[in-house]
């Protein structure tokens, strides 16, 4: 996408330097655009732990490249055991995304494979491009059958303006490119038709806020702020045609894990017959687990980001306060389970199907056990 006219992936190969992967550093959004170089497995791990950059595609294509690196600074003796152990630091850094495994085990298959350190990195380098360019073409696609989704609302409504309400950020900057639950409002917007997003702050790290009104902004898509309790208040009065949220992963039988507060707005819609939809590539699902709720393992993150906010002052600085008093602890659930009964259908390269084991299956045949 682009970022003040310049066309942007949230991650590439240095250019002339092929030690370096460079990332956009999404902590610092949307106050300052800055650009990281990662060149060891140790700054792979650190950038995926402390969210330098975030967002179930863009981890897994992270972590494609921290496997590159790992090769690339690998010993001439023993570099499948080194990368064997880059593959379990970066896989452990964080456990609710399923895409993060999904690419350092298609790595590790690829690596293990080779009989040379030099095939090892140029088979690491060529397959962490393919995931890269694989994930932003499957959003382009998830965006071509949102697409259609977005105009039947709109000839419904013969030309009104369409409401969507998405939850955190599942725009480009969570994937390669284009977004996953972005990428049909992107398509919807460049086909002329006439949308409107509300934009759910999400908390606690306010993701909606601080990225997807950014990027947004930077498209020119027509968007409002709200806080995160608002949605069910819209809902009930008529003010959201359908909800889209991307997901960290997808259980087989079409559980959805995504950011916390995700549920509550899948119970809102369904309260009010607006239909709730989730869109994500097929390297979100997990096709390993029959159950998401009981299942998937939902990462639990530092306190502070409960007690703790930043933000630009007045004058310009960015601070950070607290929130609550000096005593007061606090838990931090990254994210929530959605059951497959509140979604309407799930969006991915391959069309649009039941949330549902059976569904999936049709767009999935070789998934079928």
């Amino acid at each position: 996408m682009t970022v003040n006219g310049q066309h942007y992936r949230t991650l590439w190969l240095k250019a002339n330097d092929p030690s370096a992967v460079q990332v956009i550093d999404q902590r610092r959004l949307p106050h300052e655009f800055a650009v990281v170089d990662l060149r060891t497995v140790e700054e792979f791990r650190r950038a995926i732990q402390d969210m330098t950059i975030r967002g179930a595609g863009l981890i897994g294509a992270t972590a494609g490249y921290g496997m590159y690196i790992a090769a690339l600074t690998s010993p001439e003796k023993g570099a499948l055991a080194f990368v064997e152990s880059a593959a379990e630091i970066l896989t452990a850094t964080r456990p609710t995304a399923s895409n993060l495994a999904w690419a350092v085990k298609r790595q590790l298959q690829a690596l293990r494979a080779c009989s040379t350190r030099a095939e090892m990195i140029a088979s690491a380098l060529r397959t962490a491009g393919d995931i890269a360019d694989e994930d932003a073409e499957s959003c382009r696609r998830i965006g071509e059958y949102g697409l259609a989704l977005i105009a039947e609302i709109s000839k419904r409504k013969r030309g009104g303006t369409v409401h969507l309400l998405t939850h955190c950020n599942a725009g480009w900057l969570a994937f390669v490119d284009h977004g996953s639950a972005t990428a049909p409002i992107y398509a919807a917007h460049a086909a002329g038709i006439r949308l409107h997003v509300w934009v759910d702050e999400t908390r606690p790290r306010n993701q909606g806020a601080s990225l997807t009104a950014w990027e947004l902004g930077q498209q020119g898509v027509p968007h409002d702020l709200i806080a995160d309790n608002a949605g069910g208040h819209l809902m009930q009065h008529g003010w959201v045609d359908l909800v889209i949220t991307g997901a960290d992963r997808v259980s087989r039988n079409g559980d959805a894990a995504n950011k916390i507060g995700t549920y509550l707005k899948a119970v809102a819609a369904q309260d009010n017959g607006i239909p709730f939809y989730v869109a994500l590539p097929s390297s979100t699902f997990d096709f390993d687990l029959s159950d998401g709720v009981k299942n998937i393992p939902i990462e639990e993150r530092d306190p502070g980001e409960v007690r703790f906010m930043t933000g630009k002052t007045a004058d310009g600085r960015i601070e950070t306060v607290q929130l609550c008093p000096d005593s007061t602890p606090a838990r931090n659930w990254g994210f929530d389970v959605t059951p497959a009964r509140l979604i309407t259908r799930l969006i991915c390269e391959r069309g649009v199907c039941e949330a549902s084991e059976a569904g999936i299956l049709k767009l999935f045949p070789e998934k079928n056990p």
